[in-house]
Parts: structure tokens; sequence; C-alpha cells
């Protein structure tokens, strides 16, 4: 049920963040891995509770359930859309996030700036298939240091460190010049 109604929130529009005249195109859309739908589950089974107490509960009490409930509900709705419009976008250039559910906020880093990542994988994430990204960079005031539950976190690190390979940053694989990489 959560799945169904994350995908009725509006999707995050990052082709409007792109250089297109630059020849700058996505390479990976990544979102958040469906652990983070959790919480917004259980609080449905919160208000599915409250709701059964406002009807089958104590009647002086029916209105105190009922008003739980909706502030639950706003909670899980707000979570649900806050998750699904945070996007994390990999093209040939850069990286960036675009994130927000009233105010849209973009943080952006140039492939070119990008030192070192860190991929950090909990039990449970290895478990469960997800990950968090720590990108050290050389400003270290940027919107793009954490980025948490990623999915496939090893396949999204490979895809970044071929778009810096072919960026030229690291050097030519085998004496291949940058240019014919891309």
């Amino acid at each position: 049920m959560i799945r169904a109604l994350a995908e009725r929130v509006p999707e995050q529009q990052v082709e409007r963040h792109l250089l297109a005249d630059e020849g700058e195109h996505i390479v990976d859309l990544v979102r958040h891995h469906g652990i983070v739908y959790a919480l917004p589950s259980v609080e449905l089974i919160g208000v599915a509770t409250l709701w059964l107490l406002a009807l089958f509960g104590p009647i002086s009490w029916g209105w105190v359930f009922l008003l739980a409930s909706v502030v639950l509900l706003a909670h899980a709705l707000f979570v649900t859309a806050r998750e699904r419009r945070d996007v994390f976008v990999i093209t040939n250039m850069r990286v960036f996030r675009a994130s927000g559910v009233f105010n849209v906020k973009i943080a952006t880093m140039p492939i070119t700036r990008i030192l070192d990542i860190t991929v950090d994988k909990p039990l449970l994430g290895r478990l469960m298939g997800y990950g968090h990204f720590v990108f050290e960079s050389a400003a270290q005031a940027q919107g793009l240091r954490d980025i948490r539950f990623i999915g496939d976190p090893d396949g999204r690190d490979l895809t970044i460190q071929r778009v810096v390979q072919r960026a030229g940053l690291r050097g030519p694989r085998g004496g291949v010049p940058p240019h014919h990489l891309l």
C-alpha cells in the first residue's frame, strides 16, 4: 500500500537541471532503497489501529484517537513524499541530489571534485541490499556529503568510478585517450 502511495507523489524534474546544450546526460538516477518506507508502513498500521480504537474504544476518547490518527497519517504521507522526491543523479559531468517536498534543494558536485567515495554497508544493509555513500571532495561544506539508503551501493559506486575514469580524471586505461571512452 505504501508503494502505491509513493508512486502518486510527483517526480523531481531532474531533466530541467541538465546542461543538455553541453552534452550532459543521465547515467543513473538513484532512488532510496525500499527500506525507507518501513516507518511510514508501521505508521499506517498505527493509523488503522487508532481508527479501530475510535470506533470500538471508549466513546469519550474517540476524538483523541481520531486526532492522533490524522497526525500520524500526515507524518506518514510527508515521510513518503520526502523519500520519494529525494533522488541522487549521476551524469557524465557531475553528480547531484534533488530533494524536498515543498521547497526543492539541488546540491551539485562536478565529477572533477570527487576525491574519494566511502561505501558504508551496515549488516542490515548487506542483508537487504542497501548502503550509504560518503563523498569526500575538495570543499567539505556541501549537500552531497552523505547519501543514505542507496540500493546496490557497489554497482552505483562502480558507475561513478566509470564516469570519473571516462572523464579522464585518473588517466586513461591502457593508453586509450579519454575522448575515445565516451
